[in-house]
Order: C-alpha cells, then structure tokens, then sequence
C-alpha cells in the first residue's frame, strides 16, 4: 500500500521557547485531523532540530518521499532564500529522496479570521466597545513585492470592518505599528486597534506591540498561534506540494509506468 508523504513543518526558530511551541501546537492540531500522517517540526534557525537533522532520521527509517511546509506568514526572504537552500542542503546529503517545499501558509485569506477573534478577544478583556481606526502589523521584509501581498491582506481586513487602516512592518519597510498609530491619531481618531500578523510571539511581535500601546492604540491582538485555521492551511499547502510531488517521480522505464498516487492518500 503507498504512502503519504512525510510532512515537516518548517519553522522560525527563535530564542524565546514560546516561537517553537507554536510550531509544535500546529503538529497536534494536524495530527487531530489527520492522524495517520507522518508529522514533524523543524526550524530555520536558532532552534532544533533542522531539516537536514529530521530527513536524515526518516531517511534511516526508510522514507522516500519528504514534503516541507513552510510556517511563515509571507513568501518574503524565508521562502525565497531560505527555504530552497534547505531543500538543496537535503537533496545533497540524499540524491534519491524526493523531496519539495510547499508556498508558506501565509498570506492566506482564511488567517483573517484568527486575527478577527484575537482581536474580539482582547477588546472584550478591555471593555472596548468602538473602534475607528484599524493597524495591519506584520513582520515586513525587504521584498517589495513581499510586502505589496500583505498590504492587499490588509486592505481587504480593513475594507471587511469599513474602518481606515494602516499597514505595519516591523522592518524598515514601512511605518512600525507606533508610527502608524501616530498616523491615524492625527487624523482625529482616537479607538485604534492592531491586528497582529504574527504567528507566534517573539521579540519584533513584542516590539511592535508595545510601540502600539506607548502611541496610542486601545488593544493589540496576540498572534495567530495554532488556531484550526492555520493547521488547515498548513494541510493544504501539504497535500498540493503532494500532489507535485507526484510528477516530480522518475519513470520506472518504457514498460513500467509510474504508479499514480490515490488522491485519498493525501488528500484533505
């Protein structure tokens, strides 16, 4: 009987311990909807255990067939760079593996959602009844293009609350979340809220929080973290990168064809 894929999901490594928690709350959430799938978690860095480390285990287990999923929130200088050179350090140390990395989680629309109910969530612990103004934090990166998908995310956000927004990158991509606060204060607005487009705390979350708070704003949202969403999501970049990974098999010669994979092998 074939296989699905083993899944890695990749993370941000980070000093503070909370970062990988996140990752590893997303692999239960995974495993409570598809618990026969073979699930990991790996960092970029800071944290361990790497890519490498997980596949050269499955390797000795005697897996052939590897997916990466990629926990990052935009296809910025992570997916663009990082990742691949994880994917190519693999292929290196393992001609024969197949393996492929999937398009990050994020931006997808379907994490607005979380965002929503975060935000409810802190409004509700604060007594805020009204809001006038909105702020769309991410990380940002030094992709323009990078940051134009995450402006579009959250213009959409703002345009679903019919409230004025700014976006906020915590990089020198644009105006952090303190600046973009000072913003809409100037334009006479006084309730201004942030939705964080952070998966998971740490410290440029927490910076761009407290730049927030120190400005002006009435409540910050806590991060996504490993809400049913983004495990959904997760999945699904999974089970395309699956599907790909199919094609991506060599032919067993003229006289063997290459067995198709069921869909329900990997399917959602």
């Amino acid at each position: 009987m074939m296989t699905a894929p083993s899944l890695i999901l990749l993370g941000y490594g980070s000093t503070d311990p909370g970062v990988a928690q996140i990752s590893h709350e997303i692999r239960d959430q995974l495993l409570e909807i598809r618990p026969e799938l073979d699930i990991h978690v790996a960092f970029l860095d800071y944290c361990s255990p790497s890519a490498l480390q997980v596949v050269n285990k499955l390797v000795k287990r005697g897996v052939s067939e590897v997916v990466l999923v990629p926990l990052l929130l935009s296809d910025a200088f992570h997916a663009q760079v990082e990742v691949p050179a994880v994917i190519a350090q693999i292929q290196a140390a393992h001609p024969t593996l197949q393996v492929i990395a999937s398009r990050p989680i994020g931006p997808e629309a379907q994490l607005l959602a979380v965002i929503d109910r975060r935000l409810r969530d802190v409004l509700r612990t604060k007594r805020v009844n009204e809001l006038d103004g909105l702020v769309f934090a991410a990380a940002g990166s030094s992709d323009v293009r990078s940051n134009a998908i995450v402006a579009r995310r959250a213009r959409q956000w703002a345009n679903h609350h019919k409230l004025p927004c700014v976006t906020a990158f915590a990089t020198a991509a644009g105006p952090s979340t303190g600046e973009a606060v000072r913003t809409l204060r100037a334009q006479g607005r006084r309730h201004i809220a942030v939705g964080s487009w952070f998966l998971a705390p740490g410290v440029r979350y927490s910076k761009q929080a407290e730049l927030a708070l120190e400005a002006g704003a009435v409540a910050v949202s806590a991060p996504l973290g490993a809400e049913p969403e983004v495990a959904e999501a997760a999945l699904t970049r999974y089970v395309v990168a699956a599907m790909e990974l199919v094609d991506l098999e060599p032919s067993l010669g003229i006289d063997e064809p290459t067995p198709v994979r069921h869909l329900s092998v990997v399917g959602a």
